[in-house]
């Protein structure tokens, strides 16, 4: 495995470190207030409705008033609640959101008041890494919030989201490895340098699409919010949360869809560096420019989260993790060997063909596996559907009745 230069990283001064701290923190709280007013425009609007209209021109101040809101509310703690460790979980939930954040590349090196510094806050010989460990942490706030609250439904919200980030989080990383073979280095500047040519998604579409299935299913969106089902938990593991406290969990849910976004744009899409064709432009890949393509790839996932949301209902709880144990995974592992096979037969001098026909002939057994297993599927829920009675049976049948033809 190649070792990148990280040797620009940690040389910056500290009113430098502390402005793209800085900068990346009000980036995701801009972020967070675009985005809750977007996906309510944008869900109003595919549900053949007007989303919010009446707070500020066109209802542009909407996320701040429900800001303001949330401050000025009660801050009500329960009398039966686990206090210290109820406050503590929503702080527990957003500080590893933002954490996550330093080590995503959002441009190459530009110059800041005459220093030279890469567009990165730091970067680590296993980046990724870092990101997986500590997007998991920030589960502890869930599973914490629900058991501090001392009631049953938030309770079972916070066990149903550790669950579901177990499950989710092995597919998460599986998706990773092809990247890492391909890319040669678990640095995230190194994996945006390994996409100069091409972008991973291209060459490891199998990875990509696990990779977003399971983020979506470790941000707790729909139609994997099964932690805060509102039709089976009342609310989930926030139920008995109100005023900056509630307001603390959401913005860890869409700060955490900001940073996964960000991790599969560096991960399959090249990162910061422009799309075909404008990368055929000069300059299109230095200076400031490459923040707006990347800022650009991040909001194409978060309109894929909101259009998701609208789109699709709440899986039952055992097809969700039927999903990720029976699929997701299997096929992540296939995937691991198919492409690791072909990576050393490249080495070793074979021409391109031979990669496509494994590549094919990977693709055509897991459709072939899927079809199959979907027929048992269909035939094992027949098997279980109470025979259909005929004339012969010894039951009593009340017949059909008849609908009557009326003619005008």
């Amino acid at each position: 495995m190649s070792h990148p230069d990280l040797s620009v990283f940690g040389q910056d001064p500290w009113w430098l470190m502390l402005g793209k701290a800085l900068a990346i923190f009000v980036f995701l709280l801009l972020t967070v207030l675009v985005a809750i007013l977007v996906e309510r425009k944008i869900l109003g609007r595919m549900q053949m409705r007007f989303g919010p209209n009446r707070v500020g021109p066109f209802g542009l101040l909407q996320s701040l008033a429900d800001g303001v809101k949330l401050a000025l509310k009660e801050g009500l703690v329960p009398a039966g609640v686990d206090k210290p460790i109820y406050l503590m979980a929503p702080v527990i939930a957003v500080i590893p959101a933002i954490m996550a954040f330093a080590v995503i590349p959002l441009g190459p090196m530009v110059s800041v008041f005459g220093h030279a510094t890469p567009l990165q806050l730091t970067d680590l010989p296993v980046a990724v890494l870092y990101v997986l460990a500590v997007t998991s942490v920030g589960v502890y706030g869930i599973v914490l919030a629900g058991w501090a609250s001392g009631s049953t439904y938030p309770l079972l919200g916070g066990l149903r989201s550790s669950a579901q980030v177990v499950s989710y989080e092995i597919a998460m990383a599986l998706s990773f490895v092809a990247v890492f073979l391909y890319a040669g280095t678990m640095s995230t500047s190194g994996i945006v340098a390994a996409q100069a040519q091409t972008w991973f998604v291209v060459l490891l579409l199998p990875s990509f699409l696990v990779y977003v299935t399971a983020m979506v299913g470790e941000t707790n969106r729909a139609p994997f919010d099964l932690p805060e089902a509102e039709g089976e938990l009342v609310g989930g593991f926030h139920t008995e949360y109100s005023s900056l406290k509630f307001a603390m969990f959401m913005l860890a849910e869409y700060v955490n869809m900001t940073t996964v976004s960000a991790l599969a744009t560096t991960m399959f899409l090249g990162g910061w560096q422009a799309p075909w064709p404008v990368s055929m432009i000069d300059g299109a890949n230095s200076g400031w420019w490459p923040v707006l393509w990347f800022v650009a790839k991040v909001w194409g996932f978060l309109f894929l989260y909101m259009w998701l949301r609208a789109t699709l209902p709440r899986l039952r709880y055992d097809q969700f993790m039927a999903l990720g144990w029976k699929l997701l995974i299997p096929v992540s592992l296939a995937w691991i060997a198919t492409v690791a096979v072909t990576h050393q037969v490249r080495n070793d001098g074979a021409p391109p063909w031979v990669t496509a026909v494994v590549y094919l002939g990977f693709l055509v057994a897991a459709l072939s596996v899927l079809v199959l297993w979907n027929s048992r599927r269909r035939r094992r829920i027949r098997a279980a559907l109470p025979p259909t009675p005929t004339d012969d049976s010894p039951f009593p049948v009340p017949p059909i009745p008849r609908k009557e033809t009326t003619h005008a």
